[in-house]
């Protein structure tokens, strides 16, 4: 079951939400950050599989800032709107939007919320553990996570990472490792944007493995 709702963020904002429900009383709560593809069907789809898990599973809308309903795919014209669109978004709001997805998860569970995000969510993820205060976070493939290495996080973290993603250096990762060695690192065999079945980067072996750890990981640190 789902639903569509609005959020109000901090400045004011109102921004629109999927929302995925559990079955039955959630364990806890999950914010789903997106990729610079919006809210479309692969982040619905996240937050489904986490809603069939025991969790109420909510993506926020991030581009409402710019225009509110965007959904984009992968190819073609949809892949360079994404590319246009990146860097019109406000870090600062972006953190604030998701700020507003916690707190309407908390408030909707009374109970524990984690963070995950992709691409550019995985960047937002690792700062919603450093400048938001989550019970925890775990992020997939973050390009600017190594920019913000130096912040520290206030819950446990989980990152994902491909050895063949050509726009994530290695030695990014292993700045961050270096700097955090509690933080749970994976890398895999498989490029930028492996968890998605939508992409032709998508490696269902990566994937598979990426979830299982994500999901036992938010289980020990949520439920």
């Amino acid at each position: 079951m789902s639903e569509y709702v609005k959020l109000r963020a901090a400045d004011g904002h109102q921004l629109g939400a999927y929302v995925a429900l559990p079955a039955g009383e959630p364990a806890a709560a999950l914010v789903v950050v997106q990729e610079i593809f919006g809210v479309n069907a692969h982040i619905r789809s996240v937050a489904d599989g986490y809603a069939k898990d025991g969790f109420l599973a909510v993506a926020p809308a991030l581009f409402d800032r710019i225009e509110p309903g965007i959904e984009l795919g992968y190819q073609g014209a949809d892949l360079e709107t994404a590319r246009n669109l990146m860097p019109k978004i406000d870090l600062e709001h972006a953190l604030t939007d998701v700020q507003a997805a916690v707190e309407y998860a908390a408030n909707a569970t009374a109970k524990n919320v984690g963070v995950i995000g992709y691409c550019y969510g995985g960047t937002l993820a690792w700062l919603a553990a450093t400048r938001l205060r989550p019970t925890a976070a775990a992020g997939y493939y973050g390009g600017m996570i190594a920019k913000y290495a130096d912040e520290e996080p206030t819950c446990p973290v989980m990152l994902h990472f491909g050895k063949e993603d050509a726009h994530i250096p290695a030695e990014s990762v292993e700045k961050v490792r270096a700097a955090h060695p509690e933080v749970e690192v994976y890398w895999y065999d498989a490029g930028h944007g492996f968890n998605c079945d939508a992409r032709g980067s998508y490696n269902a072996a990566a994937a598979k493995e990426a979830r299982a750890r994500s999901l036992a990981f938010l289980k020990k640190h949520l439920a």
